[in-house]
C-alpha cells in the first residue's frame, strides 16, 4: 500500500481513541486519521495507510471492526484497509462511489451502537458526517465541514469547498445539543479540551 508522504506514527489520546497524520503535497493538506473503539472492536475513520506494526496497537486492543469516511472526498485508504482486515467500509450513500463493490456497510447499523451516534452534516462536502463518542466526557470526530489549522485555525470550511455554506453553518448547530470535551478533524490539530465549549462560541460568533 504505497504512500505519496512519510509514513505517519500512531499516538494514543486516550484509552481506545487514537489519531494518526501526514503531510499529502498531491492535495497540498495535513491528513488526519481517527481510530476508536466502541463495542468490542475498532474502527478507522478516514484513515491514510499507516506501516504494519502501527496497526499492531490497534489489533492488541480490540480486532478492528470496520472503516468509516465521513465524506465523498475521504476515500483515502479505506478500500485497501477495508480488504486487508476484511471489514466493511461505513459511509453516507452520497459517498458510497468512495467504496469498491461488496465493501459497503449499512452506516444506519452504527447508530445502534450506544456507544457511537452519526450526525449529518448538510451543505457540507457531499455525504458529511461527524461521528460523536459520549465515553470519557465526549468526543465528536468531524470531515471537513471544521477544520483547525493555520492560517485559518479554528473555524468552518471555506465556502468555495462547500455545498452551501450557510446551510452547513445551521446545521453543524445540532453538534451542540451533544456534551464534549474533544474535537477531532480530517485536518487540524484535535481540541483536547473545552472542545464544546469552542464550537459553541463559534457558531454563536457566526450568528
Amino acid at each position: 500500500m504505497p504512500t505519496p508522504y512519510p509514513a505517519p506514527e500512531i499516538a494514543q489520546l486516550r484509552p481506545g481513541l487514537w489519531i494518526w497524520h501526514a503531510y499529502d503535497p498531491s492535495v497540498k493538506a495535513e491528513l488526519f486519521a481517527t481510530a476508536f473503539a466502541a463495542g468490542d472492536g475498532i474502527y478507522l475513520v478516514d484513515p491514510i495507510p499507516l506501516p504494519g506494526p502501527e496497526y499492531r496497537q490497534l489489533d492488541n486492543a480490540r480486532p478492528i471492526k470496520g472503516v468509516i469516511i465521513t465524506n465523498i472526498n475521504h476515500g483515502r485508504a479505506a478500500c485497501d484497509l477495508a480488504k486487508r482486515f476484511s471489514v466493511p467500509i461505513f459511509a453516507h450513500p452520497t459517498a458510497s462511489a468512495e467504496i469498491k463493490a461488496g465493501q459497503a456497510g449499512d452506516l444506519s447499523s452504527l447508530g445502534q451502537n450506544p456507544d457511537l451516534e452519526v450526525i449529518e452534516i448538510e451543505g457540507a462536502v457531499a455525504g458529511e458526517i461527524a461521528l460523536y463518542r459520549p465515553v470519557d466526557g465526549g468526543t465528536m470526530i468531524v470531515g471537513d465541514a471544521l477544520i483547525n489549522f493555520e492560517p485559518y485555525g479554528f473555524t468552518f470550511l471555506p465556502p468555495k469547498y462547500c455545498l452551501d455554506q450557510k446551510q452547513m453553518r445551521r446545521s453543524l448547530r445540532k453538534l451542540l445539543s451533544f456534551s464534549f470535551k474533544r474535537l477531532l478533524f480530517a485536518h487540524g490539530t484535535p481540541i483536547l479540551s473545552g472542545a464544546g465549549d469552542r464550537l459553541r462560541e463559534l457558531l454563536e460568533s457566526d450568528s
